[in-house]
């Protein structure tokens, strides 16, 4: 029972991508790294060489042939097979066709190096000259001697021919530059955070236990309660559960709040402001709701509406009926002094 599982499966990894590869038999196609992972191209480009490199031989890979199967423009389309071509992994040419007409043929590579490099040694082959033969040498042709009178025939040996030594020509030499190693992609690996320092705990600010407390907020009252008053203001505590289902108060916590809401309907607030300020935001989770309630009533609670202006009525006066702004009914401030006047003993003549 000791004895570890030496079979067990290995664990996935914690982050990053997790391959589920089911072993196909047929649809598929096989596609180099260097196109499905190379850091030069777009990733329009990548997919749609993947998508060429899987087409079968003859199928057209035009750009308005391709921008009639897929949803991208024939702008972008465009854009991914110039990057396809600048790469080495397609080659468009022009060729001639019957009938005067112009056609463009189109390679696909999965190896862009090696078939680069194919493509040089046929040019090197192509560029260097054939061997000159060397010229045949004639063998040199013997004189017959004059004859005398009695001819004495001396027999001379042929001479053997002269080979001229032709140089061979040299093979001209032409530089092919070598291609560029390609650096493999390196393998990604998953980033591992540096470690963080633990932080190192500060003082903490806790309050001794004999400290004092702050006082709690009284709930405010209504200066003029009236049972209009007290009533709007329990029909709105008992509707709060319907906005705010977390604020469902008992009928006694209900009736201790009644006063608070109504010091806030008596200073102008709307019922619905109201509602809106003591239950936004709530705390999660919320234990008591009355508490809350009862500490946003004091702590929220806006100012009183300022003291009217008392507005004097207008009196008609009773000698000039002209109306004139007054607590009480009587005389105009014009009638009032020729009253007054009237009454003065008159000094002309005395």
């Amino acid at each position: 029972m000791d004895t570890q599982q030496v079979s067990a499966p290995p664990r996935a990894p914690s982050a990053g991508v997790v391959h589920i590869n089911i072993r196909l038999t047929d649809g598929y196609t096989i596609v180099s790294n260097r196109l499905s992972q190379h850091r030069g191209l777009s990733l329009l480009a990548i997919g749609l060489g993947t998508h060429i490199q899987s087409l079968p031989d003859g199928w057209r890979v035009g750009i308005k042939a391709l921008a009639a199967v897929f949803p991208e423009s024939e702008a972008r389309i465009a854009a991914a097979l110039r990057e396809l071509e600048q790469h080495g992994f397609l080659r468009r040419t022009r060729e001639r066709v019957g009938g005067g007409k112009l056609a463009t043929r189109t390679e696909s590579y999965n190896h862009p190096e090696a078939a680069a490099r194919v493509r040089m040694r046929e040019c090197a082959a192509a560029q260097v000259p054939e061997a000159v033969p060397a010229p045949e040498v004639l063998p040199a042709v013997a004189t017959e001697p004059m004859t005398a009178a009695e001819p004495v025939r001396v027999r001379v040996p042929e001479p053997e021919p002269v080979r001229v030594r032709v140089p061979e020509p040299e093979p001209v030499r032409v530089r092919v530059p070598e291609p560029e190693p390609v650096r493999a992609p390196e393998p990604l690996r998953a980033s591992v955070p540096d470690p963080v320092p633990a932080p190192v705990p500060g003082p903490r600010l806790v309050p001794t236990p004999a400290a004092p407390r702050k006082p709690r907020l009284p709930l405010p009252a209504p200066q003029q309660p009236t049972e209009a008053l007290y009533a709007v203001a329990a029909d709105l505590l008992a509707g709060l559960p319907r906005v705010a289902p977390l604020f469902l108060l008992s009928e006694e916590d209900a009736r201790g709040l009644v006063p608070g809401v109504a010091a806030w309907l008596e200073r102008g607030a709307r019922p619905d402001a109201v509602r809106a300020a003591i239950t936004d935001d709530p705390p999660v989770p919320l234990r008591h709701p009355a508490k809350l309630l009862r500490h946003r009533l004091a702590a929220l609670l806006p100012p009183p509406l300022p003291a009217a202006v008392p507005v004097v009525p207008l009196q008609n006066c009773d000698d000039c009926d002209r109306a004139f702004r007054s607590s009480v009914p009587g005389y105009c401030q014009e009638c009032r002094d020729a009253r007054a006047y009237a009454d003065e003993p008159c000094l002309i003549g005395a």
